[in-house]
C-alpha cells in the first residue's frame, strides 16, 4: 500500500446539486446590460497628465521644503501628533 491512500474506494453516487442563486445587487442590475471600455480622448489624456505631473512637482516641492526648512519640518511633526 502506498502512503497516503487508503485501499477504501469513496462511493458518492449522489447527483451535484446545481447551486444557482438569484444574483443581487449590482449584478442583477448590470445583468442585461452590455459594458463597453473606450480609450481616453487626446485631450483628457493630457489633463489627466498635466494633473500627475502638477501633484508630484508639489509633493517634490513639499519634501525639499520639509527638509531644508526648520520651522515647516515643525510645523509637520506637530500636526502629526
Amino acid at each position: 500500500m502506498v502512503k497516503g491512500f487508503s485501499d477504501n474506494e469513496v462511493k458518492n453516487n449522489e447527483p451535484i446539486k446545481d447551486l444557482k442563486k438569484d444574483q443581487k445587487g449590482l449584478f442583477s442590475f448590470l445583468k442585461g446590460k452590455k459594458i463597453t471600455y473606450t480609450l481616453p480622448g487626446k485631450k483628457q489624456i493630457n489633463i489627466f497628465g498635466s494633473i500627475v505631473l502638477s501633484l508630484n512637482i508639489v509633493l517634490v516641492l513639499l519634501v525639499v521644503l520639509y527638509l531644508n526648512n526648520q520651522e515647516f519640518h515643525d510645523f509637520i511633526f506637530n500636526v502629526g501628533r
